[in-house]
């Protein structure tokens, strides 16, 4: 995640918090009346016109952070975070991570978008920065060390449309993690959601194992 996308988060994230304790009384009713966490955070989001990070962060308040005292802290932070940042999540929702979702590559299905990609940049896909062999041979490799528990590769998907890939290779101890965006979808946030998504996919599948971002959004 880029130090412009780390703001942007930050600023989302206060902005929210603040608008939940100006409308503190109707948030806890929606977090009284919710039937899950998940139920309460959508319907938060909705309410407050804030994006599913900055609810999730709302739902995780303590009630000190209600004090004056601490609303002061708040609006300072978000005056200094506006001055740093000009566009919010809003103006970039896809970074938000809400309107993303990741799934297994599929050797069948994906080769288009990987092709794009290896068009693109030139260089295998198992993150040695080898020149590109042929796309078929890059495919069934990956395959192989995806089947080895070697490796991960995901795409990054908003409704039917494919947006990148994320690939996650296990070098060394280390899980080398890059993510590639297709041009058309760039700056945009996807870079930063899917790093975001892909960091749960990567604690379970290698556990204990760290994980080392190479290019969070080329």
């Amino acid at each position: 995640m880029t130090d412009v996308d780390q703001t942007a988060s930050r600023r989302d994230i206060t902005d929210a918090l603040l608008s939940a304790m100006e409308r503190r009384h109707e948030v806890l009713d929606i977090i009284v009346e919710a039937e899950n966490r998940d139920t309460a955070a959508t319907k938060i989001a909705a309410l407050l016109g804030k994006s599913k990070l900055g609810a999730e962060a709302v739902l995780n308040m303590s009630f000190y952070q209600l004090t004056t005292d601490e609303r002061r802290k708040n609006q300072a932070e978000l005056d200094n975070l506006n001055e740093a940042i000009r566009f919010t999540l809003a103006e970039r929702p896809a970074s938000s991570g809400d309107t993303l979702s990741l799934r297994p590559f599929s050797a069948d299905e994906d080769a288009d978008i990987f092709a794009e990609r290896t068009s693109e940049q030139g260089v295998a896909g198992d993150g040695s920065g080898a020149p590109a062999g042929a796309l078929d041979d890059e495919i069934a490799q990956a395959v192989d060390r995806v089947d080895a528990e070697d490796a991960v590769w995901l795409v990054a998907v908003e409704d039917d449309r494919k947006i990148g890939i994320v690939f996650g290779e296990l070098h060394g101890g280390e899980v080398d993690v890059r993510i590639w965006i297709r041009p058309s979808a760039r700056k945009h946030g996807y870079g930063t959601a899917a790093l975001r998504k892909s960091r749960s996919e990567m604690a379970a599948l290698f556990p204990g194992v760290p994980m080392v971002v190479r290019a969070p959004s080329s």
